[in-house]
């Protein structure tokens, strides 16, 4: 039973690092999840409450990370809120049409956010592309934290 629930906690973790690039997966949470489940089968022998709460710290600075690098992307290059809604929106229908989708499909949707605020190609492509660097940012931010409390985990676990 316990290789199970390890191969379970296992599973978690990496559904949750993908989650952290993929919109439509709680990575974070998954991420956490695993962690957690990988914690509770030792009995919190050797992560413990301590590095439980720094991994929780680290998963809501995920979040924070998200929020903000998507923010100040948008807004660095002058994009609406409407833009950065649009980006958001663009990353979750981009899936659907792959890698090329996942890199274009933020740029494409914060511009049609932006020409629905304000016209003008040029300022909606600006915004597009601050977006987008945004969403790289955080996603870069995110997959950095995410693997550090992977490092966290380990090194309490087995060092």
């Amino acid at each position: 039973m316990e290789v199970l629930l390890w191969a379970l906690a296992i599973v978690l973790v990496l559904v949750g690092i993908a989650g952290l690039v993929l919109p439509v997966l709680p990575g974070p949470a998954l991420l956490f999840a695993g962690l957690l489940l990988g914690a509770w089968i030792d009995d919190f022998a050797y992560v413990g409450a301590r590095t439980l709460v720094a991994l929780a710290v680290m998963t809501a600075l995920i979040f924070a990370a998200d929020a903000a690098g998507t923010a100040f992307g948008a807004r660095r290059f002058g994009a609406s809120g409407r833009a950065v809604l649009g980006a958001a929106i663009g990353s979750v229908v981009g899936l659907a049409f792959g890698l090329v989708g996942i890199l274009i499909g933020p740029f494409v949707g914060a511009v049609i956010g932006e020409l629905s605020a304000r016209p003008g190609v040029v300022r909606a492509a600006r915004a597009g592309w601050g977006a987008t660097i945004g969403i790289a940012i955080a996603a870069a931010a995110k997959l950095a934290l995410g693997f550090a409390m992977v490092g966290v985990f380990l090194v309490v676990r087995f060092v």
